[in-house]
Formats: C-alpha cells, structure tokens, sequence
C-alpha cells in the first residue's frame, strides 16, 4: 500500500463544524496522515486542541509564516505534502498563494477567495507550481450527484432545457433581527466574509452544482438579492434567473433566513427526453421522471450506477451513505492527483470551479446593485 499522504491543516481547530468534516473525511480512505497544523490563532490553544485530537505537536506551529518556513526547512520526503485550508473566508487567498508558491498542494474551503480578480491571481499562481488544488464543494462528492452528471454526460436527459436549484437555510434568522448580533456576525462582516454573504457562502455551491451536474457553462445572470436591513452590508437571500447557450435556462434560489429550514439543497434538471431530481437532505435517491414511463429511484452501491457513483460508495445497498462521506470521495480523488494515478475529473472540484464560483458572486451583486441587470459571466 502507498505511503500516506502528509497532510497540514490551518485553522478548523476548538468546536469547529468544518474541521471535523475535513479531519474524519482525510481518514475515511487511510489515504492521509495530520503531520502538522495551526488549528488556532492562539499558541495555547492550538497545542491544547492537538492534544486533544491526538496529533503529535512537535509540527503544531504558532502562526501560518512559521508553518511554511519550519515546513521549508525539512527534506522532500519528510515536508507536509497538502495542505487544507478551512480559515475564515479572507485567509484562505494569502495562504493558498503561499502554499502554492512553497510546492504545497491545497484542498480549500470555499469561496476560493474573497474576489474574483483574487480568485484568476491564485489561478496563474497555481499554472506555475503545478501542484494539485481542490476547492471543498461537498456535496459533488455524493454517490447519486456523481450518478447524475454521469448520466446526464451520457445524453440521458436529451437536451437539457431547464434547471432548478435552492440552497436553503434557516440560520441566519435569529442574529439577523438583533442589531448587536448582525453586527458581530463574521459572516456579515465584509472585512471577513467578502463581498457576499448568502451567494457567497451557499449560492456558490447550488451554481457549482448546477455546471457539475449538467456540464453546461452559465453564461449570464440577473440577481435578485435581500438584505432586510439599512445597516446590514450583506445579502442574506437572493433569486438568481441563469442563461446557458441555446434556449437552455434556469433559476437559483438561496436563502440563510428560511425560517426553520436546515440544509435545504435540492437540484431539478430538465430535459426533452426526461429529468432528474436531488434532494441533500435524502440523498441517497435519485429520481429519475420521464413523460412515458413510471418514475424511477436510483439508489447508490447498484452494479447499475456508473464506475464514478461507485467510486464513491463505501457501503452495500441499503446503509446511508452522508457528508461525511461524500467530503471523503473529495480527499480521495485528491489522493489520486497527488500520488500520479488516474482519476476521473468529476472526483473533485478544482481551482477552475473556485474561479467560477467567484466570478458568479461578484456577478450576483453587481446584477442586483445595476438595477436587476443581466451580466455575462466570464
């Protein structure tokens, strides 16, 4: 069996949702070993929280600039080999450039970056270090998500004329009606989240859905976005009319103050000879419609799904299969790229749908900001 691969972390550390998903997802598969991190802006607590999870602390550094000099200094065959980056939006450009200008490969939480010209500088950074970057859209991880874009590529569907997708959530909803608490909401704050709250945190995944799945390019969008309140800089909800070449269209709904809703996302595809429908919340169904015949169910682990599903299920029929997961088929298809092996280029999303994803929050604002225009994407 090959080495693992040693794996650096940088933020994620104390309560954090995100830093258990990636830790148990780089495990999943015994592809990975956590060799060193900044899991916590304080020294303290960064060693404290190493203890805690059992990692070795003589590579927990103190600060990101220590990591890549301390790093640096070991030979190529003891150095970390691939760093996750899953800080707080702003953070994630400068360490991914660094990373990728020191030789490191990066998996990174998305948004990518917190701008679009941000996004194409780490895009030229990464065509010369010539490394392999992941961006952690979870949810293309899913068995039966990777069984539609397989079916869809193999002209299941015909010609795809409509989309229908929602991300929605309900978290946002007690902070944003108390003044004190919108106000010291990180994800509200520009200076840290960037340029857009709700597109920018889930919009993103429903349009990285939407090109993963269908493998059509969005060409233009016209925003519709909510803030609710004066002071709040941020979008919270918004409605986005999509256009793809030809007569193809479709709508993207996202929201954080659906009140009471969970994690509500949920893709429809249409096309002349049937269509697709995918809840995130039940995800281990694929419904399959048709004019002429009875509905279908695809569940994934079936001889019957596509090499890419299967490649990504780990237990029989029957035994659901969650985030976790689906986050793990993410650090698996990444394994592959890094040890040189073949690999289907559904197993991860990478820096071009980071690019993407920018370039679509940027344009959701700009569009809602001009009026309710239509803006061309890139």
């Amino acid at each position: 069996m090959a080495k693992k691969i040693r794996l650096g972390i940088l933020g994620g550390g104390g309560d954090s949702l995100i830093g258990i998903l990636h830790r148990v997802a780089s495990q999943i598969n015994d592809n990975y070993e956590i060799v060193g991190a900044v899991f916590n802006p304080k020294f303290e607590d960064n060693l404290a929280f190493a203890k805690e999870i059992d990692v070795p602390t003589d590579r927990i550094y103190k600060d990101f600039d220590t990591f890549i000099a301390e790093e640096m200094k070991l030979p190529a065959d003891k150095r970390i080999q691939v760093c996750s980056v899953l800080t707080p939006n702003f953070l994630h450009f400068p360490m991914a450039k660094k990373l990728l200008e020191n030789g490191f490969s990066v998996i990174c939480e998305k948004p990518m970056t917190t701008t679009y010209n941000e996004a194409k500088i780490l895009q030229a950074t990464l065509e010369k270090a010539r490394t392999v970057f992941a961006v952690t859209h979870t949810y293309t991880g899913y068995p039966m998500v990777r069984q539609m874009r397989e079916m869809i590529k193999s002209g299941a569907l015909g010609n795809i004329q409509k989309v229908d997708v929602r991300y929605y959530q309900g978290w946002l909803n007690p902070v944003i009606h108390d003044k004190a608490k919108r106000a010291s909401t990180w994800r509200l704050d520009p200076e840290k989240a960037g340029i857009s709250c709700c597109m920018g945190d889930i919009g993103v995944h429903a349009f990285n859905m939407i090109e993963f799945t269908t493998g059509m390019k969005v060409k233009s969008i016209l925003a519709d976005l909510n803030y609710l309140y004066e002071d709040n800089k941020m979008d919270i909800d918004g409605t986005v009319l999509v256009r793809f070449d030809g007569n193809a269209k479709g709508v993207l709904r996202s929201s954080q103050i659906a009140t009471g809703e969970e994690n509500g996302l949920a893709i429809a595809i249409y096309g002349d000879k049937g269509g697709f429908r995918w809840e995130q919340e039940n995800p281990n169904y694929l419904y399959v419609m048709s004019d002429d015949k009875p509905l279908q169910v695809y569940k994934p682990g079936h001889a019957y799904n596509s090499e890419l599903s299967l490649s990504g299920t780990k237990l029989p029929p029957g035994h659901p299969e969650g985030i976790f997961d689906s986050m793990a088929n993410i650090y698996l298809g990444v394994a592959k790229a890094i040890r040189g092996q073949k690999y289907n280029d559904g197993e991860f999303p990478t820096m071009m749908d980071g690019v993407r994803g920018l370039n679509f929050i940027e344009s959701t604002v700009a569009s809602h900001k001009n009026g309710n225009t239509w803006i061309k994407l890139d």
